[in-house]
């Protein structure tokens, strides 16, 4: 699963991504998260490192793959994240993700992308609101299936790399 968030102090983002690490065993051992974040790479670092995550977290400050893959940027989606998902948004900010520093848009919304063992996208989601992302259920239900394809065609199920960055 590729995976595009917003700014490195993100409260719905690194809610997000601690959900992620916390239940990435769910997901079974041939299945890859790759992260994108839209913000410079030592802030990145700064935010994310208490994550531990065992996927990589990659820095996209000039928003190249950003414009490649279309991520879109929406004032109201920030505004409608706000007022939609302010338990989460207080959840995150008691859990210690503070947007005190903004390096990044604010407008930048989340997407995901599952990609199959060949490379191909097969389901493009482009959140709507700034926390938007396919649930935790859904992508399990992905690694689990496309895991079971790759052993269906008797290759090892071992994780491969794909490129998803050209």
């Amino acid at each position: 699963m590729l995976s595009f968030f917003r700014f490195a102090a993100c409260p719905f983002c690194n809610l997000r991504i601690h959900e992620l690490v916390s239940r990435y065993s769910e997901l079974g051992s041939g299945f890859t998260v790759v992260a994108v974040f839209d913000s410079p790479l030592d802030n990145l670092i700064s935010r994310t490192k208490r994550h531990k995550a065992p996927c990589p977290i990659f820095a996209d400050e000039n928003n190249r793959y950003y414009n490649e893959y279309g991520i879109e940027h929406s004032f109201y989606g920030v505004l409608k994240g706000m007022l939609r998902r302010m338990p989460a948004l207080v959840k995150g900010i008691l859990k210690g993700y503070v947007p005190i520093t903004i390096k990044g848009s604010l407008t930048t919304m989340p997407a995901d992308f599952f990609i199959n063992w060949n490379g191909t996208i097969e389901i493009a989601h482009y959140g709507i609101d700034d926390g938007d992302h396919l649930l935790f259920e859904e992508v399990k239900a992905f690694s689990l299936k496309s895991q079971s394809e790759e052993l269906g065609r008797h290759q090892s199920p071992g994780t491969r790399v794909l490129r998803v960055f050209s």
